[in-house]
């Protein structure tokens, strides 16, 4: 039986550390955070991982879209499932579904590419933001260092790294990048909002919840240093807000781009 633990005494290899419990069936921990229930960034990091571990080593993830169904808790393991869609020659296929007794908290279609010798052009290069300690320290936990810069309103740079030893592998690493991707999204959708809401104001005030999160691969990273997240907002409605981000490693090259949708849902007030 795998006993929760407090974020803080969790290491990111023992985060995403899978326990086989069948044919491409797997449990992982599920640590105690601050406010709850679990970091949605943890269970895509442990999903992918899943889906990892059935894929040949020559193969590396380059997408993955996920949706986060329920909110997930630290009272119990989370339990990955995944389906093997298509084994190809170039490209590899695999669904992941992460359970607790509830039912589905995540569900994450991921695909993976053999390398190719090809063309590599990179379009876009990072705001000129200066140092990480620059900005506003906005980072949590043991993990996650990150420091916050607002560049106007519906857009946002971060500096941020994982708190780590190094990284065994490239897969791992895959993972770890994963993790810190949703701790970049919510914050241009909230500048956006008529109220301009803090993150205290939306805890009191909203209802919020990451409600999908899709990261694509461009280069290979290295998590445990310092990048460059630059979001913008692309609006509000139906309670739902969109960001779109690239990250940068320190040397300005594109490593990944992310999209994420976010609930904020204003609670009913007693008259």
């Amino acid at each position: 039986m795998i006993k929760p633990q407090k974020i803080d005494d969790v290491t990111f290899v023992e985060l995403v550390h899978m326990e086989p419990q069948g044919p491409d069936t797997f449990v992982a921990i599920a640590p105690r955070y601050p406010w709850g229930r679990l970091f949605g960034g943890q269970v895509v990091a442990q999903a992918l991982r899943a889906a990892q571990l059935s894929v040949d080593p020559d193969f590396h993830v380059h997408s993955f879209h996920s949706y986060f169904i329920r909110g997930g808790t630290s009272s119990e393991p989370v339990r990955l499932e995944v389906d093997r869609i298509r084994n190809g020659r170039s490209f590899i296929t695999r669904r992941v579904v992460a359970r607790q007794s509830n039912g589905a908290i995540l569900n994450m279609a991921a695909s993976f590419q053999k390398f190719e010798d090809a063309v590599d052009v990179q379009a876009f290069s990072p705001p000129d933001v200066g140092s990480p300690t620059d900005g506003i320290d906005d980072g949590w936990g043991s993990m996650i260092d990150r420091y916050k810069f607002d560049l106007e309103p519906g857009r946002q740079a971060t500096w941020l790294r994982l708190l780590s030893e190094p990284l065994p592998d490239r897969q791992i690493k895959a993972c770890a990048l994963a993790f810190l991707s949703d701790a970049i999204m919510t914050g241009p959708a909230r500048t956006v909002h008529p109220d301009n809401l803090s993150r205290e104001d939306q805890r009191e005030r909203y209802m919020g919840a990451s409600l999908d999160h899709a990261l694509y691969f461009h280069r290979p990273t290295e998590p445990t240093e310092w990048m460059l997240a630059d979001v913008s907002s692309m609006g509000l409605r139906g309670s739902r807000g969109l960001s779109f981000g690239k990250i940068f490693d320190d040397n300005g090259t594109h490593l990944a781009s992310v999209v994420q949708e976010v609930l904020m849902r204003e609670l009913t007030r007693p008259s």
